[in-house]
């Protein structure tokens, strides 16, 4: 009876539990800025593809918007507004969800404007006047320039396998896989150029996390002249700035742990953030890209874990800019350092409102200067004969990541790699991926490259490697 008498009271608490304790944690908190965003997104969307791209507004809703969910209005109209004169557009009109806005710079493209900010402010945002290397690329030789003779005409190559490789790039069974232009390049030389309906040599479009690639590369280019390693702390101070800020243990992230996506820091886009906050809120809604990038928390030791996020490419961008040393000169180097030195005439570099290269993601291109981009690795890094990145740096780029290693072995160092135990295509293939199916893929022992530009949407989930495999069987 004793024992009863003390078990009781609290039975009867539990009993009395407060109903607390049924609830769920369902409310969307970050729904406000998800809509901020999605307004941001088609702002920059049909900002680029009118401005960078010269699509007309019938293709951009078509295409460019076929990723979006609920796309503000069509192409006859709605709550949206083109300033043709200024090339900007705002999405949205004014109420609970801001209007956002996104402008044509010159040299850069379109910059995403924050909710506070109306075209009144365009003269205050960044542009990019250094003027492109002399001569008409017309009139200059492939790959320097878009001069072709012949294309196609090739030893060893069976014609019918690479048009069939080229049917099975456009004639896809699912919609949504959305293929705009394909080259193959072989032996330096292309074998096959391919477009879709309203897609020129010319015409630009996203590259997505293709650019980390290039970013990759201009900062092995500061690698190999020694101002930038791949060893050392980042070497610049983190947010919430600490009393003690040697004590920090963000000092011990190195080049090397961003550049394999193995910082240790908070994850933001892996856990359905990208497109609420994190380095959505600056490629979509006006925010500052570096100060994002460096609040992150660290939680893991660095280079134990492989975690793929925005944050950590623009982490190594920020080092480079402080490797750089002033505001003109990073501002010019993604074209005095690689573009320009390679006839990549037809690249734009994206920045944030603060002049920041959104490098994780934001870069306006073609195919064919992918394709030059992507001969630069198959070359070994020289180009006309002059080294631009070293056969170290290549090597580093295309090494797993040792946080991947016996878990599929698939990322390096800005680029992806060939999963292990796949052995339909060379293991030394080696590949740029951006979202809606950007690829450049680097074949050495096959002496290829490979370039196909995509505006999938939906399901997505085009594979690069079994368009190389596709490829190969062209090859004898």
């Amino acid at each position: 009876m004793k024992n009863l008498l003390i078990l009781f009271p609290l039975f009867s608490l539990l009993l009395a539990a407060p109903s607390y304790a049924q609830q769920e944690d369902s409310y969307d908190y970050w729904a406000p800025q998800r809509a901020i965003i999605a307004r941001g997104q088609q702002a920059i969307f049909m900002c680029n593809g009118l401005f960078s791209g010269n699509r007309t507004l019938e293709q951009v809703f078509d295409q460019e918007l076929a990723f979006l969910r609920n796309p503000i209005g069509t192409a006859d109209g709605g709550d949206y507004n083109v300033e043709w004169d200024l090339q900007a557009v705002e999405v949205g009109t004014p109420g609970a969800v801001p209007t956002m806005r996104a402008v044509f710079r010159e040299g850069i493209g379109c910059v995403i404007l924050p909710p506070d900010q109306t075209l009144a402010d365009i003269d205050n945002l960044p542009e990019l006047t250094l003027p492109y290397p002399a001569g008409d690329p017309a009139q200059v030789s492939w790959p320097n320039g878009d001069l072709i003779q012949n294309i196609g005409s090739h030893e060893n190559l069976d014609s019918d396998a690479l048009q069939a490789a080229g049917d099975w790039a456009f004639d896809r069974d699912t919609p949504e896989q959305d293929t705009l232009s394909l080259i193959v390049v072989h032996d330096g030389e292309i074998i096959l150029e391919r477009y879709a309906p309203g897609i020129e040599m010319s015409t630009r479009t996203r590259t997505w996390s293709t650019a980390k690639s290039i970013a990759s590369t201009l900062i092995g280019i500061l690698v190999d002249d020694g101002r930038m390693a791949l060893d050392e702390p980042l070497g610049f101070g983190w947010y919430p700035e600490n009393r003690s800020s040697e004590t920090d243990p963000r000092n011990e992230i190195t080049l090397r742990h961003v550049l394999n996506m193995s910082s240790g820091l908070e994850t933001i886009d892996n856990r359905g953030m990208e497109y609420a906050t994190g380095s959505g809120l600056s490629y979509w809604a006006g925010a500052s890209s570096v100060a994002g990038a460096r609040s992150r928390a660290l939680i893991r030791e660095p280079g134990t874990y492989w975690d793929y996020e925005n944050y950590d490419t623009l982490l190594g961008v920020y080092a480079m800019k402080q490797a750089l040393g002033g505001e003109k000169a990073y501002a010019e180097f993604p074209r005095k350092a690689l573009l320009d030195r390679i006839g990549m005439r037809n690249t734009l570099v994206s920045t944030d409102r603060f002049g920041d290269f959104v490098l994780s993601s934001q870069v306006y291109t073609n195919a064919r200067d992918l394709a030059r981009f992507g001969m630069l690795y198959l070359q070994g890094g020289v180009w006309d004969g002059e080294r631009l990145i070293s056969e170290e740096w290549i090597k580093f780029s295309s090494t797993p990541a040792p946080a991947t290693v016996g878990r599929g072995g698939m990322y390096g160092g800005q680029w992806w790699l060939v999963p292990e135990g796949r052995t339909d295509v060379p293991a030394d293939a080696y590949s740029t991926n951006g979202n809606r199916g950007q690829y450049t893929v680097v074949v050495p022992s096959h002496n290829i490259v490979i370039v196909r530009r995509g505006l999938d949407y939906g399901r997505q989930g085009f594979s690069q490697w079994d368009l190389t495999r596709e490829v190969l069987k062209a090859i004898n």
